[in-house]
């Protein structure tokens, strides 16, 4: 059986349509790299001044893996799909090697941002997230996920139905599209007899991060310190991160886009699908750094109503800890409140997230209402 999508959109080619930033980035095969992030070594594919605004095309992995054929126009036929972006062709046709020990992602930059230097602060605003297409998948595969080894129960029986495409490997990799109803875009998995499972959209980069200052390869499945596929879903438009730089022009990448996720990302991804993304870069010289992360360490969320410390690890219960010191230092550091006095309010009063248990490095982030400090900003 095969479902057409009620397509709410147009498809977001590249080069085609609003272009909101004052530079552009498309995904260009011989430009991205695929599974892997920059390093202090990496060269940049692009450069920008200090608080210039970029809109970035950022490609979706699902459709175009080896696993699924590296064919998205023949794999998204089997769901009634005649509308493929131009750059998910290029890039599965291209001679980028993507193996089972490289990452899944296809990470667009890096982007050299004038001015930054070691000890500074990369500021990420997110102005817009436009859709590129109007569908999109969540996959689970054997050996990931949370419950890595009991599913997929049966790749092969008739329980995983419907849409579900069915490849190597014991993966099932669920179809999504978008439809509205009474006003509002909903994502939409088929269920069986004629049902479907319906949820709202929240799209966001999953991977947004700095080089790291290492000449060893870094891969693109694990968060860590210089940000990268932190997968908090919080970071949507209207919200800021903020990535302590390690290396000369901060080295900025993103990929990794989802419409939806929950907390957790239990299957083993979200929503994947491909946005297009307008950013702010801005550089906070280290003398402010005091002022935007207080004392903690690696990436810091802000959104209009929260600020949003994260903590990673390969133990979640680390990772939790982490979190946990890095919202007290946060406290500390930008406000003086006695670090007693910040985790008697954690306790009281922060509210703990798993942003997810499936890139190997766990993550765990802190909700700190903006609303409970504001006779101390």
């Amino acid at each position: 059986m095969t479902v057409t999508p009620t397509a709410t959109q147009e498809l977001l080619q590249p080069g085609e349509g609003a272009v909101l930033g004052d530079h552009y980035l498309p995904t260009r095969a011989h430009e991205v790299s695929w599974g892997w992030l920059p390093n202090r070594a990496s060269s940049p594919v692009l450069g920008v001044p200090d608080g210039s605004t970029v809109t970035v095309d950022t490609l979706s992995h699902e459709g175009i893996l080896a696993d699924q054929g590296r064919d998205p126009v023949r794999y998204l036929a089997q769901f009634g799909v005649d509308g493929v972006l131009d750059d998910a062709v290029e890039v599965a046709a291209s001679g980028l090697v993507n193996t089972p020990a490289d990452g899944p992602h296809v990470v667009t930059g890096p982007i050299h941002v004038e001015g930054a230097r070691p000890g500074d602060v990369l500021r990420v605003d997110v102005l817009d997230l436009a859709r590129r297409v109007p569908y999109g998948f969540v996959s689970n595969r054997h050996g990931f996920g949370a419950l890595a080894g009991e599913f997929p129960e049966d790749a092969a029986s008739a329980a995983t139905r419907g849409v579900d495409a069915i490849v190597s490997d014991g993966t099932v990799s669920h179809f999504a599209w978008v439809e509205r109803h009474d006003g509002e875009d909903l994502g939409h998995i088929d269920a069986g007899l004629g049902r479907t499972a319906r949820f709202p959209l929240a799209p966001f980069l999953g991977l947004m991060g700095v080089a790291p200052d290492t000449d060893d390869p870094v891969p693109s499945v694990p968060p860590g310190d210089h940000g990268g596929n932190i997968d908090v879903k919080h970071t949507g438009v209207g919200s800021t991160l903020y990535l302590p730089v390690a290396v000369a022009g901060a080295l900025f990448s993103a990929g990794d886009p989802h419409f939806a996720q929950g907390n957790g990302e239990v299957a083993l991804t979200a929503l994947e699908a491909s946005l297009r993304a307008t950013l702010r870069l801005t550089v906070l010289p280290a003398a402010r750094r005091g002022g935007v992360l207080g004392g903690a360490r690696g990436p810091v969320v802000e959104t209009p109503t929260h600020w949003i410390p994260t903590g990673m690890d390969e133990d979640l219960d680390e990772a939790m800890r982490r979190a946990v010191r890095n919202a007290v230092a946060f406290l500390d550091g930008r406000f003086g409140v006695p670090r007693s006095v910040a985790l008697a309010y954690l306790s009281a009063a922060g509210d703990f997230e798993v942003s997810q248990v499936v890139d190997t490095v766990k993550g765990v982030h802190c909700m700190i209402r903006k609303a409970d400090w504001a006779a101390w900003a």
